[in-house]
């Protein structure tokens, strides 16, 4: 079943939705009445003839869009090199008056470009017959050089009346059609019975092992190959390998099954290239109906518009015990349940389903003083709840600042380390959902049991916007099972956009680079000075620590030398003397940051110089990405060792301590031998297995200095309090 869309207008704009559209009864020709409110308009998207090629390889990559009074009501997919595309998609219009006429472009899909103009037509809607079907031909034309051939598109259109007291009852979701919008929100506007829908039945774990024999697309007979997964809304993308035409990825990714007989894995195989859109390779599909349950398979997938294969594992497993609900007292059943739950995540079962690490509970009960986004001085507000991938929504209270939803909604947990989210939108008809406010909790500083009102944050969750949320949130988990689950992978998280340049952004990352490479500096303008004497007795007791930890220096004493740091830290901490600071200078940037994505957002349909660049922004991007990841490595080592997420440090003492004791009594001969035959050995005993480095996963996830400012829970005002000020009013 296909998703069902709304859009609202003051006029003559549509209300949009797209669903499975059922023959049509056919009736004697009638003209349009002048009258009615409102019109149903059914058309389908046939087929595209001998479109405009637009790209080198005397190609196109076209979609098409659908515009009524200016308002893009519908944009299809994209056929990918293909000049009489066929699409044969569906789309239900909602119209108000019949006298702005359908526009239809056609683009052609550049990644990264602005796309290129094919092409576009007009459609007036009052020739057309009332439930009446009628097959259109349209020929594309561009206005400045209408001697052009730009191809046809042929389309299927049906007009019939619509009853506008049936509007509101009928469409359920909505969604924005804006390819540069950051926060897809999927569901907006639930009935109790669409609601079940977004509980999943099912987890696709899907592990990209290699390609073998891809087409070469570059100029030295190789290729940059990469791939990207999607499964409705759910989208992933693997590394780029570097000048092979046989990638090994060792690569895997979760997704989640909603169908309760399957769905399609699209899978399609590109080649990066540096300055210019990426080449197509070539695609094909996984059908996940024809695989069984609760087993692995190994998958061989030919690529079809292309050369070579791909090599898959994929494992559909049974859902994980996430719910919805409402807010009811507790009862001896509840009690119960806890006690299950508890005895599930005891030590005793530390080493049984190692995914399985723990349990969330999250009530959702109240917002007050949220903002109005609304002309009417009110918001319609929803909540949208994140763990990782899965994501729930709550119900819509129209026209109310102080919402109750008291609603809760359960996970498992497979990373302790994850990062709760609560965002609050205001639904809108017309346009995609406002923000109102978000608050992010990492799972690890949540108080079990304690009703708590989060100050509602800006969208980077660097400062307060206006309004309280009032969350109630219960973790219960397996400490062994966390540990271990601290050094595999971290969980990729969905695409939604690619990566854009950002000025403030851009000099963030300097800024931080730049102090990371001052400790240096400074730590090494110090040593010096101990060479140097400038100070006598600090040279002196230098000098002799020198000698003493040469002369007796043994391998052990690296780990140990952190053990020690890690406790003098920790004593520093508990005896009141903590230095460690809110990085203000971070926050400040953030805000500042806050700032130019609003501006992006107002001006996301102005194409500027940028885009006119590629090569130089992709290559500032690159940059801009290569200073965050190494300006957060240096400040993650440093999180650890200053007790930022105490878990983490804790787990560093004991791995610390047990490689103190294994350097001491065992000599380093065996350790390297043991290691190095488990390296040679590795792909032998488990050929599929996903390689990992377990330091770097334990530093992903120990937060950065700007995880640590987006992270920090702001307090509440008391006199900003909305019960406050309304005891205030009634005073």
């Amino acid at each position: 079943m296909l998703d069902i869309y709304r859009l609202k207008s003051s006029s003559a704009l549509p209300f949009l939705c797209i669903k499975r559209i059922n023959t049509t009864e056919t009736s004697n020709a009638d003209p349009p009445p002048a009258d009615l409110e409102m019109y149903q308009l059914d058309v389908t998207l046939k087929q595209g003839n001998n479109l405009a090629a637009r790209d080198r390889g005397g190609t196109s990559d076209p979609y098409v869009k659908f515009k009524i009074g200016g308002k893009e009501v519908f944009r299809s997919k994209t056929r990918h090199k293909n000049l009489n595309p066929i699409w044969e998609e569906k789309v239900c219009l909602l119209i108000d008056q019949l006298k702005e006429p359908l526009y239809i472009k056609v683009f052609d899909y550049d990644f990264g470009l602005q796309d290129d103009f094919m092409g576009s037509a007009f459609l007036d809607l009052t020739t057309l017959e009332l439930d009446r079907p009628k097959d259109v031909t349209l020929t594309l034309k561009d206005p400045h050089y209408p001697a052009h051939d730009l191809g046809t598109i042929s389309l299927s259109l049906t007009l019939s009346t619509k009853d506008p007291e049936q509007r509101d009852g009928t469409l359920l979701m909505r969604k924005s059609w804006k390819r540069s919008n950051k926060f897809n929100t999927q569901s907006l506007r639930l009935t109790d019975v669409h609601r079940k829908s977004q509980l999943w039945r099912g987890i696709v774990s899907l592990t990209l092992i290699e390609g073998k024999d891809l087409k070469a697309m570059d100029a030295n007979g190789l290729s940059d190959p990469y791939v990207k997964f999607r499964l409705g809304h759910q989208k992933y993308k693997s590394k780029t390998m570097p000048k092979t035409l046989n990638p090994q990825w060792r690569e895997q990714f979760d997704f989640h099954l909603y169908e309760e007989h399957g769905g399609i894995i699209d899978i399609t195989v590109w080649d990066k290239d540096a300055g210019k859109r990426d080449d197509f390779i070539g695609r094909c599909q996984v059908d996940l109906s024809t695989l069984s349950k609760e087993q692995t398979h190994k998958l061989e997938l030919h690529l079809e518009e292309g050369e070579g294969y791909l090599v898959l594992l994929v494992t559909l497993t049974a859902s994980a015990a996430v719910t919805i609900s409402d807010i009811t007292a507790s009862t001896a059943e509840d009690e119960k349940e806890h006690e299950d739950i508890l005895k599930r995540y005891s030590l005793v079962q530390s080493f049984h389903n190692l995914k399985d690490v723990g349990y969330l509970q999250l009530k959702i009960i109240r917002a007050e003083g949220l903002m109005a986004a609304d002309v009417t001085g009110k918001s319609d507000p929803f909540c949208v709840v994140e763990l990782n991938n899965d994501r729930l929504l709550t119900h819509t209270v129209y026209k109310n600042l102080s919402p109750e939803w008291n609603k809760v909604f359960t996970f498992n947990i497979k990373d302790i380390h994850s990062l709760l989210e609560v965002t609050v939108y205001d639904e809108d008809r017309d346009r995609t959902a406002d923000f109102l406010g978000k608050v992010a909790i990492p799972l690890l500083s949540i108080q079990n049991g304690e009703q708590k009102a989060y100050v509602l944050k800006n969208k980077q969750l660097t400062g307060p916007t206006k309004g309280v949320i009032y969350l109630e949130i219960d973790v219960v988990f397996n400490a062994v099972k966390a540990s271990l689950g601290t050094l595999v992978p971290k969980e990729q998280k969905y695409i939604e956009d690619e990566p854009r340049l950002s000025k403030q952004l851009l000099l963030r990352n300097f800024v931080r680079m730049k102090r990371c490479a001052l400790v240096i500096i400074n730590a090494a303008y110090y040593v010096n000075s101990c060479f140097d004497w400038d100070s006598p007795p600090r040279s002196l007791a230098a000098f002799l620590l020198f000698l003493i930890v040469v002369w007796n220096f043994e391998l052990y004493m690296i780990p140990l030398a952190l053990l020690l740091l890690l406790a003098w830290n920790y004593f520093l901490i508990i005896s009141g003397k903590d230095n460690r600071q809110q990085d203000t200078v971070v926050e400040d940037m953030l805000e500042g940051e806050e700032e130019e994505d609003d501006r992006d957002d107002k001006d996301s349909e102005k194409k500027g110089f940028m885009n006119k660049l590629y090569a130089i922004q992709e290559v500032c991007v690159s940059v801009q990405n290569v200073l965050d990841e190494v300006a957060s490595f240096a400040e993650r080592l440093k999180n650890t060792f200053n007790w930022t997420v105490p878990f983490l440090s804790w787990l560093a003492i004991v791995a610390l301590c047990v490689f103190t004791a294994v350097l001491y009594f065992i000599p380093l001969r065996y350790i390297v031998l043991v290691w190095g035959i488990n390296k040679f050995t590795k792909q032998i005993r488990s050929p599929y297995t996903i390689d990992n480095n377990e330091l770097l996963d334990f530093l992903s996830r120990v937060p950065s200095d700007v995880q640590v400012v987006q992270y920090h829970e702001l307090k509440q005002d008391p006199s900003q309090s909305p019960s406050k000020r309304k005891k205030n009013n009634l005073g």
